[in-house]
């Protein structure tokens, strides 16, 4: 038998038996196990007075939901790139008297098409996957979501390592401009909002 199997089959069995969850929760804590393994374990299975104890539904892999979730840290990561080289654009602007070069206007006015397409994509996608998991609180609990928004995190989490290690480097150079120091606290910025939000999104899989 698995662990988890073993650990799976223990709490139905203390729950069955008509066992607090408190109890079970000590019990399996003073036995060795994990407090994450306990959480998840006890998680499994619905706080009801009605017995035998009832099952939560299981995540599931579907290719409907990870298509749309797919979609939606697509376009999330595809506004975010645009909205960041707009602000570049606007700090340069401002702190530069030089013409705004053809490849510069180009640029710009490719972000704000990407923006006027994929933020109201994202915003769609987003209240669409709400609205499905306020109908049905089982699909909370997604494979796909957690694991698409650990990957989103720690490439944020990346890009605000590599943001800090370039202005603590100009620092040290004595090169650090305004500009660049700017530029660096809007990438940090957008970065961890990113990480805000899938933080809030898997944090509402992990109390389900």
């Amino acid at each position: 038998m698995r662990h988890s199997d073993q650990l799976a089959e223990f709490t139905r069995d203390a729950l069955k038996a008509g066992h607090s969850r408190a109890d079970i929760q000590q019990a399996l804590h003073d036995a060795g196990w994990d407090e994450q393994e306990i959480r998840q374990a006890l998680a499994a299975w619905v706080d009801s007075p009605f017995s035998p104890p009832i099952p939560r539904p299981r995540p599931q892999l579907s290719a409907r939901e990870a298509f749309f979730y797919l979609l939606l840290f697509g376009t999330l990561g595809w506004t975010a790139w645009h909205m960041t080289t707009l602000l570049f654009h606007a700090v340069d602007a401002i702190f530069s008297d030089d013409t705004i070069r053809p490849w510069i206007r180009n640029s710009i006015r490719f972000s704000t098409a990407s923006l006027i397409v994929t933020t109201p994509v994202f915003v769609w996608l987003h209240m669409r996957l709400s609205r499905d998991i306020a109908a049905a609180p089982g699909k909370r609990r997604s494979l796909v979501r957690k694991w698409l928004g650990y990957l989103a995190m720690f490439a944020a989490a990346g890009i605000i390592l590599g943001d800090l290690v370039s202005l603590i480097y100009r620092l040290l150079q004595g090169a650090l401009s305004m500009p660049f120091a700017i530029k660096s606290a809007i990438l940090a910025t957008v970065a961890t909002a990113i990480i805000g939000y899938f933080r809030n999104q898997i944090g509402r899989d992990d109390d389900a």
